[in-house]
């Protein structure tokens, strides 16, 4: 229990921002859902679309510091070697 006008300044705060952080967490685990069923399915236009999508939540959870900017950059890097591997699978 916060003993100051202070800590309970910072206990509301801190809660804000957890559920902020928690939202956009929760929407990189779904993007990266949706492209790992993508890759899965194997079409390649549905997989380059949910890439994309997924690439651009994972740099904005980065850019707001909810991932680590290297963190953020091994999962894409991860997932566009995932994404490309039934590509090029196929053109062989």
């Amino acid at each position: 229990m916060a003993n100051t006008a202070s800590a309970e300044k910072r206990n509301r705060q801190a809660q804000k921002r957890r559920a902020r952080n928690v939202q956009v967490r929760t929407g990189v685990k779904s993007a990266v859902k949706k492209l790992r069923e993508a890759i899965a399915k194997g079409d390649p236009a549905t997989t380059q679309a949910a890439l994309k999508s997924a690439e651009k939540t994972i740099g904005k959870a980065a850019s707001k510091g909810v991932l680590h900017r290297n963190a953020a950059s091994r999962k894409i890097s991860r997932l566009a070697k995932a994404a490309a591997k039934p590509a090029a699978a196929a053109a062989k």
